[in-house]
């Protein structure tokens, strides 16, 4: 049994609902850690609220047991966060089936699923746009004239065009020219995403890591990035704007009165 943590005592009236982040997962230690600071930073930009972090793979505890964890700690209500940049196969059938099995045995608990901390179908959200300046500006990137926006990849198209809106984003609020790269399953990759910016003419090329985590695929792009002569910045990991955010997801959800608590 995994324990649902500190905090997560039944929710009574106007107690906020506990919240519980699903990250992808990765075999990389360091993902899981940025995961779990990203928990500490939501909680702490939310004294009161249980925030809880799980994984899909790799890393325990999974999202279906802390869900069952809670409601036999007897929480009747959670919100589940996905920790993810696309609204593509595990938002669409990993999250579902996890809130699912959750229900399966034990008492009932009511779970509101947010959207992702991507685009989905509105427009990109200023915080995270702020983040990823955020991790430029740490890295260094001052006075670059192209950039390039790094992501894990997706074979899901419409995944793609939402990755696609937040270069569009970026690129009307930096002024440069900025294209996408991805690290697995489409193309560009990064080298070849700069070589097309200095083929426009720019000098002076940064790379926005589009992820949220360390992992090899932020270490492959930085390798990339660099072998290129590009800046790369950091994972958002729990940069504030990002706790934010996460917060911002949970509230909207919070306010949709006799929206069904299920995917």
């Amino acid at each position: 049994m995994h324990p649902a943590g500190p905090g997560a005592r039944p929710s009574g009236p106007g107690q906020p609902d506990p919240v519980v982040l699903v990250a992808h997962g990765s075999r990389d230690a360091r993902a899981a850690e940025a995961t779990r600071a990203l928990a500490r930073a939501v909680s702490a930009a939310r004294p009161g609220t249980a925030v809880l972090a799980s994984w899909l793979d790799h890393t325990e505890p999974g999202p279906a047991a802390v869900l069952r964890d809670l409601a036999r700690a007897g929480q009747p209500r959670a919100v589940l966060v996905p920790l993810l940049l696309t609204a593509a196969y595990h938002r669409r059938v990993d999250i579902p089936a996890a809130v699912a099995a959750a229900g399966e045995a034990g008492p009932p608990i009511a779970v509101r699923v947010t959207e992702v901390l991507g685009p989905a179908d509105g427009e990109v959200d200023t915080g995270l746009l702020a983040g990823l300046r955020r991790r430029l500006d740490e890295a260094g990137a001052d006075r670059f004239d192209g950039l390039v926006l790094a992501a894990a990849g997706t074979r899901d198209a419409r995944a793609r065009g939402s990755v696609g809106r937040v270069a569009a984003a970026l690129r009307d609020d930096l002024g440069v020219p900025t294209h996408v790269s991805y690290a697995s399953a489409a193309s560009p990759d990064v080298g070849a995403a700069v070589a097309r910016l200095r083929a426009g003419g720019a000098r002076r090329v940064a790379v926005s890591a589009y992820f949220l985590a360390p992992g090899l695929f932020h270490d492959a792009v930085s390798k990339a990035a660099r072998g290129a002569g590009a800046v790369v910045s950091a994972p958002l990991a729990d940069a504030p704007e990002l706790a934010d955010l996460v917060l911002r997801r949970v509230d909207a959800v919070s306010r949709s009165v006799g929206s069904p608590a299920r995917p």
